[in-house]
């Protein structure tokens, strides 16, 4: 089992500007100036081991979408402007007749704002079935197509598109997984996910507030996120954000991730919904210092951590 992330910032997309390009490059060439690099072999080597991620690469810029890879149907969660690039590799590998399952955590326009540009939606051999909690599923999907906001209306997307109501904290058999979504706290309300499949378990819970009640050892989330092989966790804002200046602002921080990563027994924390103004080097000081805290704090359970980026891929 396999998961991709094609969209890991929250609230909207990050810009990549020309100078923060520049200054990549910059820092690659004087950290090379060194070494004596004359073959693609020792270019690689040094790109690979010697660069931060940071310089070598970067966190990328799409909002929220995720893919679970396994069996033949399309497992994906939120339709953020990730879901783009996803239509796109779909359309190149040639595939035809696609089943697509799309799993809504909310209707926020960051997490519903690429689906207009999901090319295989395009597609009359498609079937797209749509999952979610809100009533206004269907409506807000229509919404955003129609004039004057779009000028594509959803209906000119001939692939079958179907609209289901789930209930929270029931399990549905779904494309081969046991499927149930849960309650989180954020404006407006939002709902993680569970994805159990051949003994594995994906949690996907981003856009979720996680206030002082999340101490208490009957806290709901918990139940949840119980032995987890993959918990992908909402990190947009730093611990003393949520407690004063973003609280009820419907996110949450590293250091929670790893609290409630490691009462709960989850194998792997993978860090999303990253905060859109962040850099590159932010981003990758956020990471080692969570990976810091998690060694002190988890060492009994030595817990996995991980900063998603557009176009990771995760075993499972």
């Amino acid at each position: 089992m396999k998961v991709v992330i094609w969209g890991s910032r929250g609230s909207l997309p990050a810009s990549v500007r020309a100078d923060i390009i520049r200054e990549k490059i910059f820092k690659a060439l004087f950290m090379a100036k060194d070494h004596h690099l004359v073959t693609p072999e020792a270019i690689n080597q040094f790109i690979d081991t010697q660069l931060p991620f940071s310089v070598r690469g970067g966190y990328g810029t799409n909002t929220s979408c995720i893919e679970i890879r396994n069996g033949d149907d399309f497992i994906i969660c939120d339709a953020g402007s990730g879901i783009r690039d996803f239509g796109n590799y779909v359309m190149k590998s040639g595939k035809t007749n696609c089943h697509f399952h799309i799993f809504m955590s909310h209707l926020h326009w960051d997490h519903i704002m690429g689906f207009p540009f999901f090319v295989p939606a395009f597609i009359p051999s498609n079937q797209i079935d749509f999952y979610g909690f809100h009533p206004e599923l269907k409506d807000a999907f229509i919404n955003q197509q129609n004039a004057p906001h779009f000028p594509v209306a959803l209906d000119y997307m001939q692939a079958e598109k179907r609209f289901s109501l789930l209930q929270p904290e029931q399990t549905y058999e779904i494309s081969g997984f046991r499927v149930t979504g849960f309650e989180q706290s954020h404006p407006g309300v939002s709902y993680g996910f569970c994805f159990e499949k051949d003994g594995k378990k994906i949690v996907y819970s981003t856009d979720s507030e996680n206030k002082e009640d999340s101490y208490n050892e009957n806290y709901h989330l918990l139940q949840f996120y119980k032995n987890a092989d993959l918990l992908i966790f909402d990190t947009q804002y730093s611990l003393e954000d949520t407690m004063y200046s973003k609280q009820e602002w419907g996110h949450s921080s590293n250091i929670k991730g790893v609290d409630l990563a490691v009462r709960a027994g989850v194998k792997h924390l993978c860090m999303y919904h990253s905060e859109p103004t962040a850099s590159d080097e932010i981003l990758d000081d956020v990471l080692r210092e969570t990976k810091d805290f998690a060694m002190a704090y988890a060492y009994a359970s030595p817990l996995k951590v991980s900063l998603a980026y557009d176009g990771q891929e995760i075993e499972v």
